[in-house]
């Protein structure tokens, strides 16, 4: 009995250790297989993004630096933090308590970066179609490089402060040896979930419901136009209809965003502080980063430069002299 009771402790040489976690075997297999494929995928992804937004001249235009940011933090969900979550799944932690707050603090960032990505798409597409006459002069690369950076910034402040508790006192939440538990104060909570989801989905609706009525208002123009089109105007039409396709596919990485993120918040504030330990909360924080997979499946689906930069890379023609000039689009 001894023995047993041992060998349930994530290290039996310590008395104050915490106990393992036990689940049937055939789920335990299952759900590692799924998540490792989900993470795997994740990191892979978002590789062929970045590196064909960075590598292909074409693609240097000022929407696709935002998908830019917003795959680099996708990226670092699927390379550093969905890892982690498969290790925290045993009940055991094994890193110490440094990675432990670490991790929390990246985990803080990117969903941040992400949240604050996902409102600058929504600004550059409200531009891009409500005042298309400026936008080429409202919404420049390097405007759109002080956003990011901004963005960035503003997200590692934000996290720090949230977190400035654990990140002074690493081990302040753990009960015990091997455990890795970061909790946030009730003020701490409110004010990040207003700057995190709440403030934002309400600018993020408020932008797309007035793309959405304006996309409609042009789209009847073109349809009820009746004079002759010259090639000027064939030309303007094309690029309308660019736009509000461009509006259409990053609408939809927005609507995703928000399905993928509600249940994981909305479950928060019915359980504020009572994440860790249920099963339900592991779909629900699961559900939250598998965005971050979903992203660059919605960019195949939709964006033709995609597949073919996807291709140039998978056969290697980027190494080949000139290839950063190649017509994608």
């Amino acid at each position: 009995m001894e023995a047993l009771e041992e060998a349930e402790l994530c290290f039996p040489q310590l008395n104050d250790s915490c106990r393992k976690t036990t689940h049937p075997h055939s789920e335990t297999t299952i759900i590692y297989t799924v998540l490792s494929s989900i993470t795997l995928l994740t990191v892979v992804l978002n590789l062929l993004v970045i590196i064909s937004i960075s590598h292909f001249r074409q693609l240097h235009t000022t929407t696709n630096l935002l998908l830019l940011s917003l795959a680099v933090a996708d990226f670092l969900v699927g390379l550093l933090h969905m890892p982690v979550l498969l290790l925290k799944y045993q009940g055991c932690w094994t890193l110490g308590d440094i990675i432990c707050v670490l991790d929390e603090f990246v985990s803080f960032i990117v969903i941040s970066v992400s949240v604050g990505s996902m409102v600058l798409i929504s600004v550059d597409r409200y531009i891009a179609i409500c005042d298309p006459m400026f936008y080429s002069t409202k919404v420049t690369l390097k405007t759109v490089q002080l956003c990011v950076c901004l963005c960035w910034i503003f997200s590692a402040v934000h996290s720090t402060w949230i977190l400035r508790d654990v990140l002074e006192q690493p081990s302040r939440y753990n009960s015990c040896y091997g455990e890795c538990v970061v909790i946030i104060n009730f003020a701490e909570g409110v004010v990040d979930l207003f700057v995190t989801f709440i403030g934002p989905i309400v600018v993020i609706i408020l932008l797309y419901l007035r793309v959405f009525v304006v996309a409609v208002s042009q789209a009847r123009a073109m349809r009820s136009h009746i004079v002759m089109v010259t090639l000027q105007c064939s030309e303007t039409v094309k690029a309308k209809r660019s736009e509000m396709k461009a509006a259409r596919t990053l609408g939809i990485v927005v609507v995703v965003f928000l399905l993928c993120s509600c249940p994981y918040y909305c479950f928060t504030i019915a359980a504020f502080n009572d994440l860790e330990g249920t099963s339900f909360a592991l779909i629900e924080v699961w559900l939250l980063y598998f965005n971050s997979c979903l992203n660059p499946v919605i960019y195949v689906s939709f964006y033709p430069w995609f597949r073919k930069a996807i291709k140039h890379i998978t056969t290697l023609q980027i190494l080949q002299p000139g290839s950063r000039d190649t017509s994608l689009l």
